[in-house]
């Protein structure tokens, strides 16, 4: 299916409630704001919209919704994020990306943000305690950069005589890329690992970022935690298996598109939870007031074809781990 047709279908899909809103003045409005593209992110809005259902709303019903993709322009965030705040939103959802929420906070101090991010909420700034935000902001903190450490663990396990690991890292999603790189440089001398790190925003990056570790004789490779990589994800997976380098992942979408290992929180309970604490707040709850939630479950995902492709034997150790393995 082309790009504009797709977009075409779910701008239809997600823009028919702005005219019965014509209808039902009173309706309220969610903005929704994240990094991706629309057509990567059809079950992350699914997700979102199940969370509303089960606080009571649907959309087109009784509640509006007005989606918002930077497409991996993070600097595009404080744009959009004004443009949702002319069009009255009740509240704002930014799941996904710090970037998204900082420009949120930046640009109201009242209108309620409900976020979901992969760094700890209070270092980043957004609330006072995890337990009592006290602001106008709440939500979830799914730990996508902290878990980095871990990742690299299951690279040595997978590439035992690697002794290079590339890290993958981009440049405009600073909160992500910064967490990331000291977490990795803090895990990799136990592991028996030289980092090296490579920088990519935009598609062509990526493939030169890839030519580049190759070049370096990178043996491994740790893809940081983003909304564009997440956007990108095939690409991302069909590069690695085209130069033969084993790669972990932030995310188990990854490992659906052909990559071979992701350990991480799921992203549709995530965006469920945003979902149902942006309900809650319609139904009058106040985002002081409402703690921020902390992922407790964590999905290792092995894609068993990609791991042949790679000519790797997955250590048996690790398959017993795995709560999911693609055959």
């Amino acid at each position: 299916m082309k790009r504009r047709a797709f977009i075409a279908g779910l701008a239809g899909a997600t823009a028919w409630p702005a005219a019965a809103r014509g209808q039902q003045p009173a309706m309220p409005v969610i903005g929704f704001l994240t990094a991706g593209f629309p057509e990567t992110s059809v079950n992350r809005v699914s997700a979102f919209r199940q969370g509303l259902n089960e606080t009571g709303y649907v959309e087109g019903q009784n509640v509006a919704a007005e989606y918002r993709w930077a497409e991996g322009r993070y600097d595009r965030f404080p744009e959009l994020v004004a443009d949702l705040i002319r069009r009255n939103a009740k509240v704002i959802a930014t799941p996904g990306s710090p970037d998204a929420t900082r420009a949120a906070k930046a640009a109201t101090s009242t209108l309620p943000i409900v976020f979901a991010v992969g760094e700890d909420p209070v270092k980043l700034g957004l609330v006072t305690t995890l337990a009592r935000p006290g602001t106008n902001m709440t939500g979830v903190n799914f730990f996508a950069s902290e878990l980095s450490a871990k990742r690299l663990g299951l690279l040595r396990e997978l590439v035992p005589s690697a002794a290079r690991v590339a890290v993958l890292i981009n440049p405009t999603n600073p909160a992500s890329a910064e967490t990331t790189v000291k977490d990795v440089q803090a895990a990799a001398p136990a592991l028996g690992f030289q980092v090296q790190i490579f920088n990519a925003s935009t598609i062509g990056e990526i493939d030169a970022a890839y030519t580049n570790l190759v070049r370096e004789r990178a043996e491994a490779l740790l893809v940081a935690g983003d909304g564009f990589f997440n956007s990108r994800r095939l690409q991302l997976a069909m590069l690695a298996v085209r130069y033969a380098v084993p790669a972990t992942y932030a995310v188990r979408e990854y490992v659906e598109a052909g990559g071979l290992i992701s350990y991480g929180t799921s992203f549709a309970d995530t965006f469920r939870q945003v979902g149902i604490y942006c309900g809650r707040i319609l139904k009058g709850a106040k985002p002081a007031d409402l703690p921020v939630l902390q992922s407790t479950k964590f999905d290792l995902v092995i894609n068993m074809q990609a791991a042949k492709m790679l000519g790797l034997d997955v250590p048996p150790t690790l398959l017993a781990r795995a709560d999911e393995v693609i055959e």
